[in-house]
């Protein structure tokens, strides 16, 4: 049942869920309500009960208990003298006697079947008791079982008679069948709102739901098409325009992505062109001398081989970089991000691009500072803001390097970069013009961009006074280490 219920759609689900509330209130509902009337009714029978039975009883009705199981030659007409009783004619009287002898009154309309309790009530008169019962024919009545009492012929205070008890009937025909009708019409509304509710909770279903049509139809279409560009139109600020909101955010960013990766896949293939293209002509050139048999002079031979060793250099560090920052690109995962000693990562650093520019002067004062970053990717990012100062230092320049207060500062002396081009330095694959002839990929900013923003810091490249490039990188941390680091 419940898999059947989980294989509906979501908006029938809506409306059973609807319509099964609806029922259950209103079942609720109608069942007080028929009880509470069922006592109100009830509850008036009695007091008429009651008061008949506040009389005592004299006249006729000794007579009946005295002739009581005996053939009497009383007149068959009927008599109005009921023994004190008053009331209608539809109201039932009689004696019952603590042997189960039962003596009814000339006008009852005829006899309450005896039980248990009434005889014992006469054996031991003490109140009087509420039931229902039947009549001789099976008609449902309504009994008050009481003492009989006697009036005193001279007017005194009337006496109990022992061994008896009076009881007084009401039919309950007429009552149950109010109640029966009640019961219809409760059943009736009731079955109405349930299926009222039902097909309003379907149509409000359909109403909220609209928009996720909207959605589920915008996302299989995407799915279809992989077009990025559609956007859902939010409305108010609901639940329903949350999502749209996300949605359409997650559009653009997958579109964006895309991009990116579109152009990083067409400037990979445009930068290895270059390269694979020497490469090819070169060992083209050396095959075609083996064949004809003209061996390349042995200085050109050589020339050619380390240009082909240059150029797989070329090809191999291109393709460490973009490995690098396609890794970059999925994002950093947070297990290996760990807190690092950044004055470490930075003498690290420094030591290879020592060996790198051995004519250069590279200066360093350095604070300790701590950060969380994947230790390899930092001291690459680190690396390469290195390589550029000492690739464009003069020959036997100055790199100056200093860490304070979680700023890190490479200062070089070279010949700086011109105001137009800084806000293409991080670009992939950007290159400037007086810089192509220089070794290189035109990935390491960008690998040094995206390793610090994934690090929570932000870095930046700024004419230096005096000539030269400050290229600066800022990290949050702290000096100490945390309690958690040995």
């Amino acid at each position: 049942m419940i898999r059947r219920f989980r294989a509906l759609p979501l908006r029938s689900r809506l409306a059973l869920l609807v319509a099964a509330a609806v029922a259950f209130a209103v079942a609720a509902v109608s069942t007080t309500c028929w009880f509470i009337v069922q006592k109100k009714l009830y509850s008036g029978v009695d007091n008429q009960l009651q008061s008949q039975a506040t009389h005592p009883q004299g006249g006729k009705l000794l007579d009946t208990i005295n002739n009581c199981g005996q053939s009497s030659d009383q007149s068959d007409e009927p008599s109005t003298d009921q023994g004190g009783f008053r009331g209608p004619t539809e109201y039932y009287l009689q004696v019952v006697k603590a042997n189960g002898e039962s003596c009814v009154a000339s006008m009852s309309p005829g006899t309450v079947k005896i039980t248990s309790s009434d005889t014992d009530l006469a054996k031991h008169p003490d109140r009087g008791i509420f039931r229902n019962g039947t009549d001789t024919e099976g008609n449902p009545v309504r009994v008050l079982t009481v003492p009989l009492l006697i009036s005193a012929p001279s007017g005194g205070d009337p006496t109990v008679l022992p061994d008896a008890v009076i009881q007084f009937a009401f039919p309950l025909k007429g009552t149950n069948s109010t109640l029966n009708e009640l019961a219809l019409l409760l059943l009736l509304v009731g079955g109405i709102g349930v299926v009222g509710a039902g097909a309003a909770g379907l149509a409000v279903a359909r109403a909220g739901l609209r928009p996720v049509d909207k959605l589920t139809e915008t996302v299989e279409h995407v799915a279809r098409t992989e077009d990025l560009t559609v956007r859902i139109p939010v409305e108010g600020d609901d639940e329903i325009a949350r999502l749209s909101e996300s949605f359409n955010s997650m559009t653009s960013a997958l579109a964006s992505s895309r991009d990116l990766q579109q152009q990083l896949i067409a400037d990979a293939g445009h930068e290895l062109r270059t390269p694979l293209t020497s490469l090819r002509t070169n060992i083209e050139l050396l095959s075609r001398s083996e064949e004809v048999g003209r061996p390349i002079p042995p200085a050109d031979r050589k020339a050619l081989l380390a240009s082909v060793t240059a150029q797989m250099t070329e090809l191999a560090a291109l393709i460490g970089d973009l490995q690098t920052l396609s890794r970059s690109d999925a994002g950093q995962p947070a297990d290996r991000a760990e807190v690092v000693a950044l004055e470490d990562t930075v003498e690290a650093a420094l030591c290879r691009a020592r060996l790198r520019g051995p004519e250069l002067t590279i200066t360093a004062d350095m604070q300790p500072w701590f950060v969380r970053a994947e230790p390899s990717a930092l001291e690459r990012a680190i690396v390469n803001i290195l390589d550029n100062a000492v690739k464009f230092s003069p020959e036997g320049g100055t790199i100056d390097v200093v860490l304070k207060d979680g700023e890190l500062t490479v200062r070089d002396h070279g010949p700086g970069i011109p105001h137009d081009e800084l806000p293409h330095v991080f670009d992939r694959f950007w290159r400037s013009p007086s810089a192509r002839a220089l070794p290189g990929s035109g990935l390491g900013l960008s690998i040094v961009a995206r390793t610090v923003q994934q690090s929570g810091g932000e870095v930046s490249l700024t004419p230096a006074a005096g000539g030269g490039t400050v290229a600066t990188i800022r990290l949050p941390g702290a000096p100490t280490p945390p309690p958690e680091m040995p």
